[in-house]
């Protein structure tokens, strides 16, 4: 080999390594997006989602995740999840969405007699590091799915992750509970500082109940809970920081 082609080899090897610990670096992009139907649309709506909206995401190379409506919805809410290869490519993917013709067509046909949503919700997020690989199964019957908000005080959330990691994840197993993902939403986010996001999944409403009753019982739950909050000086999140949304998959979800 001259020296040339050694000065050669050398810039390709360097090049390579630098690309592989970049794509080393970078972490799937997850988005949460809750639609508001307006009156009357959620099943329009649901049908579009079914009959257009989800294939046209996957062309442009989006992953359905999962979709959910709560079981009590009187706000006519639409839960789902999609999954990017980062945050750059989410952009990309929406960009040409929004220009598909199909999709114009799509929406301007289903809103012919009024617009089907009335507001959107998006947080775009991260998987903790105890957090499962998300995947999206089938299963029969459907499972009931429990989305869980928390939202911490100042400086908490590393202290909340840290028991998740060594405690709770682990105690949820024990008593029964599945899980689907764990998620802190990005920086530049609402909540990004004080928010943590997951999905249980049940295979009844009575068995979510049963399932926390024995949890909230568990005397190492409550050594873990007393030592967290003895270590913070009080509680981990704030007063009325613990949301729970008890969901059904959509009939077109990937997650059932």
């Amino acid at each position: 080999m001259n020296r040339r082609q050694f000065i050669a080899a050398t810039v390709t090897a360097a090049a390579t390594s630098t690309l592989s610990a970049a794509d080393a670096e970078a972490t799937p992009c997850y988005e949460l997006r809750v639609y508001y139907a307006a009156e009357g649309k959620l099943d329009a709506l649901q049908s579009r989602f079914r009959d257009h909206t989800c294939a046209l995401f996957t062309k442009h190379g989006m992953t359905n995740i999962g979709y959910w409506t709560p079981i009590e919805n009187p706000e006519r809410k639409l839960y789902y999840i999609l999954r990017y290869p980062d945050k750059a490519a989410r952009d990309v993917s929406w960009k040409a969405f929004m220009n598909d013709p199909a999709w114009k067509q799509a929406a301007a046909a289903s809103e012919k007699d009024g617009k089907l949503v009335a507001r959107v919700e998006s947080t775009l997020m991260s998987t903790t590091d105890f957090s499962p690989p998300v995947k999206a199964e089938k299963h029969d019957p459907a499972r009931v799915y429990e989305l869980r908000i928390y939202t911490t005080g100042p400086g908490n959330l590393p202290k909340l992750h840290d028991r998740f990691r060594n405690h709770t994840v682990s105690l949820f197993s024990r008593h029964g509970m599945n899980h689907f993902g764990y998620w802190k939403p990005d920086a530049g986010q609402q909540g990004a500082d004080n928010t943590l996001l997951y999905l249980l999944s049940h295979a009844s409403r009575e068995a979510c109940e049963a399932s926390f009753k024995a949890f909230r019982a568990d005397p190492d739950w409550i050594a873990a809970r007393d030592a967290s909050e003895k270590a913070a000086g009080g509680p981990l999140t704030v007063k009325d920081g613990v949301k729970s949304i008890l969901m059904v998959p959509t009939d077109y979800s990937p997650a059932s």
